[in-house]
């Protein structure tokens, strides 16, 4: 696969990267790293990519640059991360000597600090990077878009991002015969700031804050889910349209109320299932649904009959 940042010319950059080569099994069924790696521009240069079946993430180290994305363009400064999905077209560049000389007086009158602590957002970047995928990267990117997340963010703690990349280059470089599975957790963990992160911005740019602790919703679900349930009882509850408490309540958790509650109540059938002897028709009383109910709404979640789940877990650890 094409190298993300082109080493073709070694007068342009300096950079320190590994090319790697998950295995199959990596391949087919985790994440896996494609390439990871730190890069020193020496010259202004432009690198353009399109239809790469992979995402990319970097942070700005210092400098600054340009990304244009998706049909825009985003100026980037130190301590700034872009996290974006890479079969779209996207070009890169630092060294736009006018954008460059704004940000240096920026620099040394807004005295913008980068992740070291030192003034940043001036001259040619340095960057650190990752290039991943994975079989379902395609759907966590757009959840990643439906929380809020942007191709280009601002976090208030970089300090994380750059620890997970560092370790991810250590554990591609190394020699350890596991290393698709430490890679796949590194990975995983480098999502979940993204995710994250991704709240944290939507929060901020909704203004006001919620007229209702829709955490309260959860914890009352949490606390309550073998009582018959109804949206408009539980919008009576906590004072609130139940429309608005809908939007609420899958903006910030990602699932529907009803979703979220069904969760609940598959989680305590598998347990009861698997640790007791009784009857579906027994669990559903205590649910307070119909048999035929629990049944359908076990298959969509476990993709199998709560008989067939309690036989596959029969006599097993």
């Amino acid at each position: 696969m094409e190298s993300l940042f082109s080493s073709s010319n070694a007068g342009t950059v300096r950079s320190g990267r590994i090319i790697y080569t998950p295995s199959a099994f990596a391949r087919s069924s985790l994440l896996h790293l494609q390439e990871t790696g730190t890069l020193q521009a020496l010259k202004p240069h432009k690198n353009e990519r399109s239809g790469l079946h992979s995402c990319l993430f970097f942070l700005v180290l210092s400098g600054c640059g340009r990304l244009v994305y998706d049909n825009r363009s985003y100026d980037l400064r130190t301590g700034d991360c872009v996290f974006i999905d890479c079969r779209k077209a996207y070009s890169h560049e630092t060294g736009m000597e006018a954008e460059c000389q704004g940000r240096e007086k920026k620099g040394r009158d807004g005295a913008q600090k980068g992740p070291d602590g030192t003034e940043g957002g001036c001259g040619l970047w340095s960057l650190q990077w990752c290039h991943f995928y994975g079989p379902n990267m395609n759907a966590v990117y757009q959840k990643y878009q439906e929380r809020g997340g942007r191709p280009v963010f601002r976090p208030a703690q970089p300090e994380g991002y750059r620890k997970i990349l560092t370790e991810l280059y250590e554990i591609a470089g190394s020699a350890d015969y596991v290393r698709d599975m430490r890679i796949q957790e590194k990975l995983s963990s480098l999502l979940i700031l993204l995710m994250e992160d991704a709240w944290d911005m939507q929060k901020a740019a909704a203004g006001p804050q919620e007229t209702v602790d829709i955490q309260q919703v959860k914890e009352y679900l949490d606390a309550n889910y073998k009582k018959k349930i109804t949206l408009d009882e539980l919008a009576s509850r906590f004072f609130i349209s139940k429309y608005y408490l809908l939007a609420l309540f899958k903006d910030r958790y990602g699932v529907t109320v009803n979703a979220y509650l069904n969760q609940l109540r598959v989680t305590w059938i598998k347990q009861q299932l698997r640790f007791t002897d009784r009857t579906a028709e027994s669990l559903a009383a205590e649910l307070n649904i119909e048999p035929a109910y629990l049944s359908r709404m076990f298959k969509k979640v476990e993709g199998m009959s709560p008989s067939v789940f309690r036989k596959s877990w029969k006599g097993g650890a």
